[in-house]
């Protein structure tokens, strides 16, 4: 069974482990992956629950960006989240609840997956996506950067108080926030492991 000691060595992501051989072909990757990352970010957005008394929605676009970040890297995990930003902005319909524009008060989420998804891209390349202890702490540190800007936006857009934004769009997401750190904590070092073997 592969180890942490035996795996690729840090400074690498998952996508680094995808083959191109020149770099013209590398930067045809990056494209694609970065256009993937976005357009799964949008899709997972319309997996969405309404929360009574919250005007934020639980959906599956916190953990896509989270792992699209982890998976890609900073530097492509940052493009991907800026193009899903970018597109939803100009009028393509895949924020939450298939919406579009800038002007709904969750919209400072999308903002901080933005960030979250550079900062995780980045502990990626040191390693903290091989363990799932590693992988919890990653998901963690990633879902607290999500939130520290999504709650302030969301409390000014609402001129609400900043207890009542917590109460209205953190409180409600804590358990399933545990339930995709547990997820991932399963899926990504599999991941590893499994590339490792067939490597």
């Amino acid at each position: 069974m592969a180890t942490a000691a035996t795996l690729p060595r840090t400074g690498t992501v998952l996508a680094d482990l995808l083959p191109a051989s020149t770099a013209g072909r590398a930067r045809v990757r990056d494209a694609a992956l970065v256009l993937g990352g976005a357009a799964l970010t949008g899709v997972a957005a319309q997996i969405a629950v309404p929360v009574p008394g919250s005007p934020v929605p639980v959906t599956g676009q916190t953990f896509a960006a989270l792992l699209v970040g982890t998976a890609l890297g900073a530097r492509r995990g940052f493009l991907s989240l800026a193009l899903y930003a970018v597109a939803g902005i100009a009028g393509m319909p895949w924020f939450a609840e298939a919406r579009s524009g800038a002007a709904f008060p969750s919209f400072g989420y999308v903002l901080g997956m933005l960030l979250a998804a550079t900062v995780v891209g980045a502990l990626a390349r040191r390693g903290a996506d091989r363990s799932a202890l590693r992988t919890a702490g990653t998901m963690a540190l990633g879902t607290a950067i999500i939130y520290a800007v999504g709650v302030p936006y969301l409390a000014l857009s609402t001129h609400m108080s900043l207890s009542a934004a917590v109460a209205a769009g953190l409180t409600p997401f804590l358990i399933g926030d545990a339930l995709k750190a547990a997820l991932a904590m399963g899926a990504l070092p599999t991941a590893w492991k499994l590339l490792h073997r067939r490597g």
